[in-house]
């Protein structure tokens, strides 16, 4: 659907400068500018918003001998309702007459703007399309007979979701709170956590129909200037009609599109992205989308959690090396039965051989295209239980999968062996942090298979190294996706697969931030002398 409606700019940047300078040009022409006339500028929005029937126009006559007409614009439902009260009130009551009756006419904005408006934020608008812009994003117009502007005031009112906990990464220990929908909530959220003046925030506007709303934030003397101006002329670059989730801008962004693997990390949490921008990464905020894209990614992210750094350092540790475990086991399991059982029987116990040679009897097909069949059969299960009700849908994953691992047995077209291992590669699979990195492992283990069918363990071999060439090449904003493995930084390895204690990680990514690598130190815990007591 995406590929359909938008389009990147040309990269020759001679060609793109001149473009960009004349697109400009152009829009300023394009501009259409408010006019003196009171009602031709309502006349205007009526007729540019279709006559929208959620499009709310009041007319108030205000001063002595209600001599100032001003017409309040706003959009039914976008609005707080009581915010927009007390600016009618304001408008009404506290507007001065010296103001009114003054012979410069531009006091009377001047006046509405310091006096009579109390709440929101006050911008003024001299043109149609950006006056059109503020009240279908929550703004209330105020347009004034014989004035060729209008004031525009933020006091959005719009039902949103509230603060819960995210279902994508469960914590058993640590804040229960995520991201929302509303971009406003999930700054504030990054603010609760960063209470710091470096912390700043910087707006886009993107699509040229949502013109949706795409927030920056990076800790200043942290982060890396080169990746913050690179955030930035990648987002100016793009050109697209619609920006409807956080997916969009980080397909449009990344460094290489065709890899199976994600080179952008996103989360639903608060306290991950505060931990990132902490490391120097740059943040970037979708409204409309709980999730938040952090840049630069690399990959041994994929496999940290939250939960690892509110626990001990040596319990941390261990649940990392149960996931890396867990990853090779995902991508190399079924690959290795396959090779075993075609080409290196001998591999095997003799025991062992025999056991499975005896659960292979009658089986018609061979161990390929028996893998092969289980895993579809898994996907097919796995899609139908996420799209299902979510009452029925884990039910009818494990029922279904129960059923139809023991029919197929029973039936003798597949083994108990296979069974065992489809689904200790499926639970595998769920150990992950980061579901995307999941999908990757998924797709990545059907080419794992083919090899494994026709060359054995040297095709399994020859993989592995095209996957470690393949994940050498990838960079993420520049920086390389495999770091700090490759290339090798010693300071980097205190978390990577071990999580050393939180007082010896006094130093950030190297290769991240670049301007201000050390942390505040923080002294090692003291022990008591031996022979003291606590009285």
């Amino acid at each position: 659907m995406v590929g359909r409606f938008f389009q990147r700019k040309p990269n020759n940047s001679s060609r793109e400068t001149s473009n960009d300078e004349q697109a400009i040009q152009y829009q300023q022409q394009k501009k259409e500018m408010l006019l003196p006339s009171f009602e031709d500028n309502i006349s205007k929005v009526k007729k540019t918003l279709g006559n929208s029937a959620d499009l709310i126009i009041r007319v108030l006559h205000i001063g002595p001998e209600n001599s100032v007409t001003i017409g309040v614009l706003y959009t039914d439902g976008m609005v707080n309702t009581t915010a927009l009260q007390d600016l009618l009130d304001s408008l009404i009551n506290k507007l001065k007459p010296n103001d009114i009756n003054s012979p410069d006419r531009t006091s009377i904005v001047t006046a509405i703007q310091k006096n009579a408006v109390t709440v929101g934020e006050v911008e003024e608008v001299k043109d149609l399309d950006k006056l059109i812009t503020n009240v279908l994003s929550g703004h209330a117009a105020l347009l004034i007979k014989d004035e060729p502007q209008a004031i525009t005031v933020s006091i959005p009112g719009h039902e949103k979701r509230g603060v819960e906990e995210p279902q994508s990464a469960t914590l058993i220990k640590g804040p229960r709170d995520g991201f929302t929908e509303t971009l406003g909530t999930n700054t504030s959220l990054l603010r609760r956590r960063i209470r710091s003046s470096n912390f700043w925030l910087e707006s886009k506007e993107i699509g040229e129909v949502t013109k949706t709303r795409v927030m920056i934030a990076y800790i200043k003397g942290i982060a890396n200037e080169n990746v913050v101006r690179e955030v930035h002329e990648r987002l100016d670059k793009i050109n697209i009609d619609a920006i409807l989730e956080t997916s969009y801008v980080e397909e449009l962004i990344q460094d290489e599109g065709y890899t199976p693997f994600p080179t952008i990390f996103s989360t639903e949490r608060p306290d991950a992205v505060a931990g990132k921008l902490l490391e120097g990464r740059v943040a970037i905020l979708v409204d409309g989308s709980p999730f938040v894209i952090v840049v630069p990614s690399l990959m041994v992210e994929f496999f940290q959690a939250s939960e690892d750094y509110y626990q001990r350092a040596d319990v941390a540790t261990l649940l990392r090396f149960l996931r890396f475990f867990c990853f090779f086991i995902a991508l190399l399991a079924p690959s290795i039965y396959i090779a075993v059982l075609t080409h290196h029987q001998e591999m095997l116990p003799t025991t062992l051989l025999i056991s499975i040679a005896a659960q292979r009897e009658g089986i018609p097909f061979p161990a390929f295209v028996e893998a092969l069949i289980m895993e579809i059969t898994f996907e097919i299960l796995r899609e139908a239980g996420v799209r299902m009700p979510r009452a029925v849908g884990q039910a009818m994953s494990i029922v279904g999968a129960l059923v139809l691992g023991q029919s197929a047995v029973q039936a003798g077209i597949v083994s108990n062996a296979m069974v065992i291992v489809v689904s200790i590669t499926a639970i595998a699979n769920f150990c992950f942090p980061a579901i995307n990195l999941a999908t990757s492992v998924r797709i990545v283990r059907f080419g794992m298979m083919c090899l494994a069918a026709v060359f054995g363990i040297f095709g399994i071999m020859f993989g592995i190294i095209l996957l470690c060439i393949h994940l050498c090449t990838l960079r993420s904003f520049g920086v390389p996706y495999t770091t700090p493995a490759a290339p090798f930084i010693l300071q980097d390895q205190k978390d990577v697969i071990f999580r050393m204690p939180l007082w010896s990680m006094f130093s950030r990514p190297r290769l991240i931030s670049q301007n201000n690598n050390i942390r505040e130190q923080i002294n090692p815990p003291s022990k008591p002398e031996r022979g003291t007591r606590k009285q």
